[in-house]
């Protein structure tokens, strides 16, 4: 299965006239700085004409509002899988969300797509499965919230939780006993703590204090200095972005020594900026590989104009896993969900993932160490899965 998908991950430099304007899925080309055509409310012969030999797939995504960027992006990233692959047996339709999550679903379903690639955030995946469970459609969801899985329901976001744990088994592996954290108060903050605790105690080590703040830089700094009156650990982790934790790690280590170590979390990732902060130095994270990423953007830029987001890859590899699985499955018939849990997983632009039995996302990360102004990569994430 793996092999299978490689075909469509490095035939991105494929040509580039589409440069000039933005490919949406199912909304034909729009001019940048323009709307898309306006969603019809009921199923169209005319919009959407009835077909026979391809798939009809829903990408629920927000087209317009805040993150009307965000679901750009994702949708332009469907639309160079599909070109990338020469897909000729799925036709993928936007849905935007902004407008109405459960509404967005509800058209999806009437049109007849039987597989929802969506929607980007846990707020919106219940009003979604409101309308999908009743009808049998499942959804492949871009959120990275874990609580969100189900058995219809299959998280393909880059988990937080699996990031931690990679991080501090790599740590402790190195000599790191005695575990601190500094941890925002907040969902990402308490899933982030409890990441902490589970993976320090399958690793031998000790959790010995933990100091929670409201995100600012006040709060931080505060934090850092209560968690340093305590003492008594080895590694801290700051679960928070590389601006706010390069300002707690400079509170917290001797400038000299660099010690305590520190440990991150995915959201380092992207942040080049943060190489270039001396309190960081040695500082550990675990993050999906950006090998092939780099050559997405250099073909995402090519054709849109623009970099595209880092979580554009979800909707790229959504397509890729799609294609795959479509391979047993027949136009018109409910989307075969026990073809996503081969054990051996598929291979996308983020490297190596699958899906676990409760359809939670597992992915395969590297381990980065910050150094004197770059980034390098201390152990490499897995080519396969056991």
């Amino acid at each position: 299965m793996l092999a299978y998908l490689k075909r469509g991950l490095f035939a991105l430099a494929l040509a580039t006239g589409l440069a000039a304007c933005q490919v949406i899925p199912g909304g034909g080309e729009v001019q940048p700085g323009t709307q898309g055509p306006a969603a019809t409310p009921e199923p169209s012969e005319t919009a959407l004409p009835v077909d026979t030999s391809r798939h009809r797939v829903a990408l629920l995504v927000p087209m317009s509002g805040s993150n009307a960027e965000v679901g750009r992006s994702i949708a332009n990233a469907t639309t160079m899988a599909l070109l990338d692959t020469s897909a000729e047996n799925l036709r993928i339709t936007t849905y935007d969300t902004a407008t109405g999550a459960e509404s967005a679903a509800a058209r999806a379903i009437a049109d007849g797509n039987r597989l929802i690639l969506g929607p980007l955030t846990r707020e919106n995946v219940e009003a979604v499965l409101s309308k999908a469970r009743p009808a049998n459609v499942p959804l492949i969801t871009f959120s990275n919230d874990a609580s969100v899985a189900a058995p219809t329901v299959f998280v393909m976001g880059h988990v937080p939780e699996q990031s931690v744990e990679r991080t501090v088994g790599y740590a402790t592996g190195h000599g790191s006993r005695n575990f601190a954290a500094l941890i925002p108060n907040g969902e990402y903050g308490r899933r982030a703590r409890e990441a902490l605790a589970a993976a320090v105690a399958n690793d031998g080590g000790r959790l010995v204090a933990v100091e929670s703040y409201d995100r600012g830089n006040t709060s931080i700094l505060s934090a850092a200095e209560r968690l340093k009156a305590k003492g008594g650990f080895d590694t801290v982790l700051i679960a928070d972005g590389a601006r706010l934790s390069a300002m707690a790690a400079g509170a917290l280590r001797d400038p000299q020594a660099l010690v305590p170590k520190i440990l991150g979390t995915e959201l380092w990732s992207g942040e080049a900026g943060i190489a270039d902060a001396t309190a960081m130095r040695g500082a550990l994270f675990s993050a999906v590989s950006d090998a092939r990423y780099r050559q997405f953007v250099d073909s995402y830029r090519a054709r849109f104009g623009q970099a595209p987001f880092r979580i554009a890859t979800l909707g790229y590899d959504s397509v890729l896993l799609t294609l795959r699985v479509a391979r047993d499955w027949k136009p018109g018939t409910p989307f075969p969900t026990r073809n996503l849990l081969a054990k051996d997983g598929f291979l996308g632009l983020d490297g190596p993932f699958r899906f676990r039995a409760d359809g939670v996302g597992e992915r395969a990360m590297e381990v980065r160490e910050v150094r004197n102004g770059t980034i390098a990569v201390v152990e490499a994430a897995p080519q396969k899965f056991d």
